[in-house]
């Protein structure tokens, strides 16, 4: 009897040990998460800034058309090769390392993976640059056509490529300090390139010839930046270190080998990308801008909260994989899904309905048109129906990346791609711009689908009990705030009358409305904050 009632002493305060630790596991990863987003939801406001002096100044046409094309080509590399593959395969052999094989074993592994990246972009930099007009050729064919337009692209690539190099060091630093738990710090880096194409458009475009030439060396400025300003706290941690080769490291090679796999599924979505520039470069003048204007309205919530979840799960998952604890990584996964559900899809119905009151205010001033404003409100309707796919698919990944398997996310990529593709056929006919801002939508929401059913089948993501409630929840809470922002625009004057601050006040109005709805609404069906440290959501 005093046996049995000390085994069960011991379970109960195992389970009450348990408990206190998942709940103050999901508590920080709740605080980190809101650390990153407001710091994130800083950069996207500043990019919002840079934006809408981009389109003042430039408006949407053939300069503005070069420059989101000399920009994009250097920014997809750097996702495939730093952001992307790269952190996929690096940081949880990174993590290993840390819990494993001890600080200096860490900061040798530092030294060579950052030696070989070095290295291997430097090269690519130099060959972008020195093939630029073929680069431009093969991209965006479009531009042969206008000999002025491609020769301006052509100069503005060759200006922008050696970003790729130093964002991706940039990149290295990040992840570096966010498997240390310092998210704070890369969070707030991209930030340093927006003042920087602000200072740049603002105060030394009339010293450039053509004037956009200003943006292309702000943006060379700005990724310089980010790479020096992470150097200090590297060194505060003690991992910062000279790149050094050494080809014959085992821990070097188990990166390479989980990158060449990553590298493809990577390239997948961003030659899906390149093919709808390769489509929208056939299109009128002004086609690559008006995407290029509501993809930025979307990434704000996409980046955000996006960013901000997949940043956080890849390490905090590949850390509970590594001590084997299937259930907790379960849950890691849940608890990613549920708060991803609750905060973005009230975001995609926001942005569909706000489409024309956030293009006007944000954007349509000197030379940007109502033309302009009108068909950038058509792409950010058609971006706006995958943004809950593009986000859960920053959840969803993880759960593969950590567990190091790569191969299972690159089949359903390619497969995503074809489909994309397919879609971009059909739709361009159409729906033009916006219906290659549609395909890229679909072809996220059958990638995410695909990720979950695969999870699922792996046995790897048992979804906690509670899922029915907490979705007519949602449902609720979401057609109420949709009926306040329908009602509220009835009311209000043509988006195009007054000034930016008056335009600005009144989509703040519609926005403030809409949170207080959502959220208020939430509170009165029993949604708490601290619900996101239990077990389940209810």
């Amino acid at each position: 009897m005093l046996l049995r009632r000390g085994v069960s002493h011991k379970w109960v305060s195992f389970r009450l040990l348990f408990i206190y630790k998942a709940q103050n596991l999901f508590m920080n990863l709740l605080k980190s998460l809101a650390a990153v987003s407001s710091i994130t939801m800083l950069s996207r406001v500043l990019g919002f800034v840079r934006d809408t002096i981009i389109a003042r100044t430039f408006g949407a046409g053939m300069a503005t058309d070069a420059f989101f094309i000399a920009f994009k080509l250097p920014n997809l590399l750097r996702r495939i090769f730093a952001e992307g593959a790269f952190s996929q395969a690096f940081v949880p052999i990174l993590a290993e390392y840390k819990s494993q094989q001890g600080e200096e074993a860490t900061r040798t592994f530092i030294a060579y993976v950052s030696g070989l990246l070095t290295l291997v972009l430097a090269l690519v930099t130099a060959l972008g640059i020195i093939a630029a007009p073929w680069v431009i050729w093969a991209t965006a064919p479009g531009f042969v056509d206008s000999p002025e337009k491609f020769a301006l692209t052509s100069d503005l690539l060759r200006v922008t490529f050696p970003y790729i190099l130093l964002i991706s060091l940039s990149s290295l630093a990040g992840a570096i300090l966010n498997t240390w738990n310092r998210f704070s710090v890369p969070a707030f880096v991209p930030t340093l390139l927006n003042v920087s194409m602000i200072i740049f458009a603002v105060f030394l475009t009339p010293y450039f010839d053509p004037p956009v030439m200003a943006l292309g060396w702000a943006v060379l400025a700005g990724g310089l930046a980010q790479l020096l300003y992470q150097l200090p706290h590297l060194k505060k941690i003690g991992m910062l270190v000279l790149p050094r080769l050494n080809l014959r490291d085992t821990g070097v090679w188990r990166v390479m080998k989980q990158m060449l796999p990553a590298i493809l599924g990577v390239s997948v979505s961003q030659i899906s990308l390149i093919i709808n520039t390769i489509f929208a470069s056939f299109l009128v003048a002004g086609s690559v801008s008006w995407m290029y204007y509501a993809d930025r309205l979307m990434e704000l919530p996409s980046g955000v909260l996006g960013v901000a979840l997949g940043t956080i799960l890849l390490p905090t998952l590949a850390k509970t994989y590594a001590s084997q604890d299937r259930h907790e990584y379960s849950r890691i996964l849940d608890w990613g899904l549920r708060l991803c559900f609750i905060l973005v899809l009230p975001c995609s119905l926001a942005l569909g309905i706000l489409a024309e009151p956030l293009t006007v205010s944000l954007f349509q001033y000197g030379e940007f048109s109502a033309f302009d404003a009108s068909m950038t409100q058509r792409a950010l309707v058609a971006y706006a129906v995958g943004l809950l796919g593009i986000i859960v698919i920053k959840v969803l990944a993880p759960g593969f990346y950590a567990q190091q398997n790569i191969r299972t996310p690159v089949k359903i990529a390619i497969f995503t791609l074809v489909v994309t593709q397919l879609l971009n056929l059909a739709f361009i006919g159409p729906l033009k711009h916006a219906g290659l801002a549609l395909a890229i939508s679909a072809g996220a929401c059958i990638n995410a689908g695909l990720l979950f059913y695969q999870l699922r089948k792996q046995q790897m993501f048992q979804p906690q009990p509670g899922w029915g409630r907490f979705t007519l929840k949602l449902l609720l809470a979401v057609a109420v705030m949709s009926a306040v922002l329908l009602g509220l625009m009835h009311f209000m004057p043509a988006w195009d009358q007054g000034h930016m601050l008056q335009r600005f006040l009144r989509l703040g109005v519609l926005v403030v409305a809409g949170v207080v709805a959502y959220f208020g609404m939430l509170a009165l069906l029993g949604f708490r904050l601290r619900h996101f440290n239990r077990k389940a959501l209810n």
